[in-house]
């Protein structure tokens, strides 16, 4: 487009462009968060509100899975569509990703999750408020609050709780690791988010009992402290014996156990024919599309 004078000018389209890579990145693991946290607690809120007319356990799993998928393939090629500060983490951790990044991501992961859960929040507002007369309850059968965030179940202890999330995640970045490594059987490009929705489907269906299985730092804390503002109040981060960190703090630490068993048990023992051309290669490998996930 030219002006009167000959001279370029932008279009409108053009002046919204970033040029920072690091803000389009960020940017994008805020939407996958949000689309992630409306579209996966949606499931749940249909399921809850509806009192099981309209959902249960089934719709639920699906739905939290595919939403992950959706959010990976809005954000996969501009992100890696990490969405979880603990894969974030782990990709620091073991190289795929620079550190200076990681809070930016976090951050993004963090502010995208509490957005969403005020949007679904404003998107069931009336459904929240004739449920249970209008109160917001965190405990009992009229309790809305395990919409947002994950709560355990009544036998179960901390030391119990935080062996599950460490677990449930260390079997998640296993699978995520295997699944974008190219020397292994891998999976077709452009369907690793539905291979991943499928992962989290076959976690929250094997280890989803005990505490819902969040492995996702950003998907349980900011959702719960937006329920803590938003009329339940801060109770939701005292309820089963200060539940609140376990699924903030299990996650890394499986995030970490489960990267370094996959890298020690099947990544090094890769055949390796020409080192240096492989690591020439893996200097220039774009950060982008290696991992992504989850819920």
């Amino acid at each position: 487009m030219r002006s009167e004078n000959g001279q370029k000018t932008k279009s409108f389209k053009q002046r919204l462009v970033l040029k920072n890579s690091l803000a389009k990145e960020a940017l994008s693991e805020f939407l996958g968060t949000f689309i992630m946290i409306v579209l996966g607690c949606g499931s749940v809120a249909q399921a809850v509100l509806s009192r099981g007319h309209f959902g249960g356990i089934v719709t639920l799993n699906v739905g939290f899975a595919m939403s992950v998928a959706m959010a990976i393939y809005v954000t996969g090629g501009v992100s890696g569509g990490h969405i979880n500060p603990a894969v974030s983490f782990a990709m620091c951790l073991f190289g795929r990703m620079k550190w200076f990044k990681f809070p930016f991501y976090v951050g993004a992961q963090f502010l995208g999750a509490f957005v969403g859960a005020a949007t679904l929040f404003g998107i069931y507002y009336d459904g929240f408020m004739s449920f249970a007369g209008g109160k917001l309850l965190i405990v009992g059968e009229n309790a809305t609050a395990h919409i947002f965030a994950t709560y355990p179940a009544p036998y179960l202890s901390l030391t119990n709780a935080f062996a599950d999330q460490v677990m449930s995640t260390m079997f998640l970045l296993i699978l995520v690791f295997a699944i974008f490594d190219s020397k292994n059987l891998g999976v077709p490009r452009g369907l690793e988010p539905i291979v991943i929705g499928l992962l989290i489907i076959v976690l929250s269906g094997s280890l989803g009992l005990n505490s819902g299985c969040a492995m996702n730092p950003a998907r349980d804390l900011s959702p719960r402290l937006f329920t803590a503002l938003a009329g339940w109040g801060f109770e939701v981060f005292t309820v089963g014996n200060n539940f609140w960190w376990i699924p903030v703090v299990g996650p890394l630490v499986g995030a970490v156990i489960g990267g370094l068993v996959y890298v020690l048990l099947i990544e090094i023992h890769h055949p390796n024919p020409n080192p240096d051309f492989e690591v020439e290669q893996s200097e220039d490998k774009p950060e982008k599309y290696e991992f992504s996930v989850i819920m």
